[in-house]
């Protein structure tokens, strides 16, 4: 395990087997998760003869940032290099007040932003946005993690996907992204919401993931609020009930579901083969959601696949049992597909059907397409090799 996985028991446990006293562990946490300070070097509190004692045991940077791309709407994409040739990405989606209100709510809505009114309408979560606003003279900010070097899913609208696995990432990995990112912040912004929407699927590798979810709101560390939070699966049932049992449910969840039956997700979201819809569906009814609070229901609008009025009122049924909110989002242009986004016209009647049906909907507002830092563009650059999704699901399979 590498050093900045650990969590604060367990740096005890091995700073005891050096003689050091119980309240270091909790100072050396602090150092690296509450200040992102992990050269020991800079730790100017501790002894040197500890210090030089965490870099023989590993301590320092998981890796390091190769590139960073700045989108015209302010979003920056953030090139990491990790160890055994990964390169994954973030994104950091700077969210003024004015963008909570207008058509991009939708989009932070269901990004960990905080209990919901429940009424099944806009305004609602319109006055949500506005009574949430950052502090006065702070930006918030959003941050979009990867959680593997490329996706074993295969959906064909998402980079990622397309382009296979090559491994997944460890949590000190996942973690390292959001303290790199907070080094990128302008004085103004303020981390506020923590998105798992990047690279990979986050239950596909759950111990990671959820370890990672553990360091990230520990209170000795940076102390997120679980409810700020949102983790985004393509539905791996298994990992969608150990989520709601590990965390009580205070994990935002958000289900990429994009189609309304099997025949159509199953041609494009492989998974939907292992795990169809209504087998998701009743892990979904069975989540510990806590009051106030819906699901997320993410839907690609594919032009000529599932972007019909007849597919939103098969939706519209479908989800009928569960308290969601649904963020449509218009398919981003990928290089290996010749997939089109739908029309403008279509996408608002799709969402107007939702509306008129009680459903809160919202239309996702591209960010940082212009630098591929939109939803479905992130991808690996370069990796010597992808292993196959049956390969990858052997073990899930077997569980």
């Amino acid at each position: 395990m590498h050093p900045v996985a650990r969590l604060p028991e367990e740096w005890h446990a091995c700073l005891a087997e050096r003689g050091e006293r119980p309240f270091r562990a909790k100072q050396l946490f602090r150092w690296i998760h509450g200040r992102g300070v992990i050269d020991p070097d800079g730790m100017t509190d501790l002894s040197k003869p500890l210090r030089e004692s965490l870099r023989q045991d590993g301590l320092a940077e998981p890796g390091r940032v190769e590139q960073v791309h700045e989108s015209r709407d302010g979003t920056r994409k953030l090139v990491l290099d990790l160890a055994h040739g990964a390169r994954v990405e973030c994104v950091i989606i700077p969210m003024t007040p004015q963008a909570h209100l207008d058509a991009d709510a939708g989009a932070l809505a269901d990004e960990g932003d905080g209990a919901d009114d429940g009424d099944g309408g806009d305004e609602g979560d319109r006055e949500e946005l506005a009574a949430t606003a950052a502090p006065a003279g702070k930006d918030r900010v959003t941050l979009c993690i990867s959680t593997q070097f490329g996706c074993a899913m295969g959906c064909v609208f998402c980079a990622s996907g397309q382009a296979g696995l090559f491994r997944g990432l460890g949590a000190a990995e996942v973690v390292y992204q959001v303290l790199v990112a907070r080094r990128y912040l302008g004085p103004r912004e303020e981390l506020k919401n923590l998105v798992f929407m990047g690279m990979g699927e986050p239950l596909h590798h759950y111990d990671e993931t959820a370890r990672a979810i553990r360091l990230l709101t520990h209170p000795d560390g940076g102390g997120m609020s679980p409810r700020r939070i949102t983790v985004s699966t393509v539905g791996l049932v298994p990992g969608i009930r150990r989520l709601g049992e590990e965390f009580d449910g205070k994990i935002g969840l958000a289900i990429s579901l994009h189609a309304p039956d099997d025949e159509i997700r199953s041609r494009i979201l492989p998974m939907n083969r292992r795990y169809p819809i209504a087998e998701l569906m009743r892990a979904l009814r069975e989540y510990p959601l806590p009051p106030r609070r819906r699901i997320t229901i993410e839907y690609t609008l594919i032009g000529g696949v599932n972007d019909s009025l007849e597919h939103a009122d098969s939706l519209a049924r479908l989800l009928r049992p569960l308290r969601v909110k649904v963020n449509l989002i218009p398919m981003n242009p990928i290089d290996a597909s010749d997939l089109r986004a739908p029309h403008p016209e279509q996408v608002a009647a799709f969402r107007e059907r939702l509306a008129d049906a009680g459903y809160s909907c919202f239309v996702r507002t591209r960010r940082g397409d212009d630098v591929s830092a939109a939803c479905g563009q992130l991808a690996m650059r370069s990796a010597e090799q992808t292993v196959p999704e049956r390969a990858l699901l052997r073990k899930d399979r077997a569980t």
